[in-house]
């Protein structure tokens, strides 16, 4: 692999016996470094732990673990290695599903996902979607669960009487 100013290379093996070379150039983050900071995030947001925290106990500022959650900055062994020890995972658990199939995604939501379900993805990882998906999974009764859903799908539809404004609000015909 040589050395390329401006250019990011990086060979990774996939488990289909094929090589593929990432290149980003300019600010563009390496897919692999967008997969395992989103790996980070995920299970910090698990765990509850924020990033001022996890930055405390890594003896960095919260602006260095965003963009190690981004993907802007790599992280070395030896922070993954304790990132390991704090978030209480394998090693491995970073590179989980990385490569679910022959081909990594280039986009931003990771490597293995189609495009389409990058939106649900990122929701999953967000405050909000953890937030729900934790209450939800409290609910024991399956009645009281399908009935969960079906006041979200009617939330969710779009009705013809109300109309976004332009601060975001809605407003009622």
């Amino acid at each position: 692999m040589g050395r390329n100013m401006g250019m990011v290379e990086s060979s990774v093996a996939l488990a289909g016996g094929h090589d593929e070379i990432f290149e980003t150039s300019g600010r563009k983050p390496n897919p692999v470094d967008v997969h395992v900071g989103s790996r980070v995030r995920y299970r910090r947001m698990i765990i509850g732990m924020s990033q001022e925290k996890l930055g405390e106990k890594m003896n960095l500022t919260f602006q260095q673990i965003q963009k190690y959650e981004k993907g802007t900055n790599r992280i070395g062994a030896s922070r993954l290695f304790q990132l390991s020890k704090i978030l209480d995972v394998p090693v491995g658990y970073f590179f989980e599903d990385a490569f679910a199939n022959s081909a990594p995604s280039a986009s931003l939501h990771g490597l293995h996902e189609p495009e389409q379900e990058g939106f649900l993805l990122e929701f999953l990882n967000s405050r909000e979607g953890l937030d729900l998906n934790k209450a939800f999974a409290k609910i024991q009764d399956p009645k009281v669960r399908r009935r969960v859903i079906e006041l979200v799908r009617a939330l969710s539809e779009e009705r013809p009487d109300i109309k976004e404004n332009t601060e975001g609000q809605h407003d009622l015909d």
